[in-house]
């Protein structure tokens, strides 16, 4: 597992995870890991129940919503982030390949929060450039005032919060 990349005090996004990372992210102080990686993704990968076993035998919370990068922006994902993110115990510890898919998801449920504006700072001051994606976040805050947000609004102090955390 590369280092944790924190985007609010309570959610990180990491790469892949092997059998060792679960007992490790517990000694991080994760109490949840969030996997965003479809069974089957690359040759080898643990599978969603392998790492749900290995999430149990450390203690953590699991949580499997698969991702294929074509899907990032659908409600079954985004309703899957939004349902992990508000009843998971954090700090969470999600992942995909890379930690990208990971994140975008992150935002996508959080948009639906309301201040896509927040997201993106959040984003920015963890290091994601993606304000590229304003306009697929936009839609999902959208899609919101008709569906009902899922997921509290994001605090835009979480990133403060965070900056000064990281400066202690």
């Amino acid at each position: 597992m590369d280092k944790p990349i924190y985007i609010t005090p309570q959610f990180a996004v990491t790469s892949a995870l092997t059998p060792e990372d679960f007992a490790a992210a517990a000694a991080m102080g994760f109490r949840s890991v969030l996997s965003n990686r479809p069974d089957g993704e690359a040759e080898g990968q643990l599978t969603g129940r392998a790492e749900a076993v290995l999430a149990w035998q450390a203690g953590l919370q699991f949580r499997h919503v698969p991702a294929g990068k074509l899907d990032l922006f659908t409600d079954e994902v985004v309703e899957g982030m939004s349902d992990a993110v508000a009843t998971l115990k954090g700090p969470v510890l999600a992942h995909c390949a890379s930690g990208i898919r990971s994140a975008i998801a992150w935002a996508a449920a959080s948009a639906r929060g309301g201040n896509v504006d927040c997201v993106l700072q959040a984003l920015e001051k963890a290091g994601f450039d993606l304000d590229f994606l304003r306009d697929d976040l936009e839609g999902q805050a959208d899609r919101a005032r008709w569906i009902g947000p899922r997921t509290p609004a994001l605090d835009c102090s979480e990133a403060r919060k965070l900056d000064a955390a990281s400066a202690a």
